[in-house]
């Protein structure tokens, strides 16, 4: 596996984010669903991971949105047939090199309380649950974040 910069707008990769649309979709209400949009993930503010296997078919992507103070982790989905290999690990190691070398040491994300495997990978690499960073949130939600 292989984790390089890519960008978002690709098959594959549309892909896996209509999986994470979908399992946001099958847990919770239509309000509570915000993905960024493609051009939103490729700003200059904006880095876009994608994680290959060894055959180059994209099995995860995550996204960093860098704001004043922090970044933002976003759209992070492993592939349904790669989960369970340390893919989604792997991908936060390498946000957390690329937001390092971005200047950005401190880590902020916003997942849903039915996520519990999201929940249980996030704190194993580090983050806290913390009080809402960038407005209201809603009830499904928390909000975490770690320090680099």
């Amino acid at each position: 596996m292989h984790i390089e910069l890519e960008t978002p707008d690709q098959p594959q990769v549309a892909a896996l984010l209509a999986q994470l649309r979908a399992l946001h979709t099958a847990l919770y209400p239509a309000s509570r669903h915000a993905p960024l949009s493609l051009a939103a993930l490729q700003e200059p503010d904006a880095r876009f991971l994608v994680a290959r296997d060894d055959t180059g078919r994209a099995a995860g992507c995550i996204a960093l949105k860098r704001h004043a103070g922090y970044g933002e982790v976003k759209c992070m989905v492993v592939d349904a047939a790669a989960r369970g290999q340390g893919i989604g690990g792997a991908l936060l190691d390498q946000l957390a090199l690329h937001a390092l070398a971005a200047g950005v040491h401190e880590l902020k994300l916003t997942t849903g309380t039915r996520q519990s495997e999201a929940i249980a990978l996030y704190e194993r690499f580090g983050f806290t649950r913390c009080a809402p960073y960038a407005g209201a949130i809603g009830e499904d939600d928390i909000c975490m974040e770690k320090r680099l």
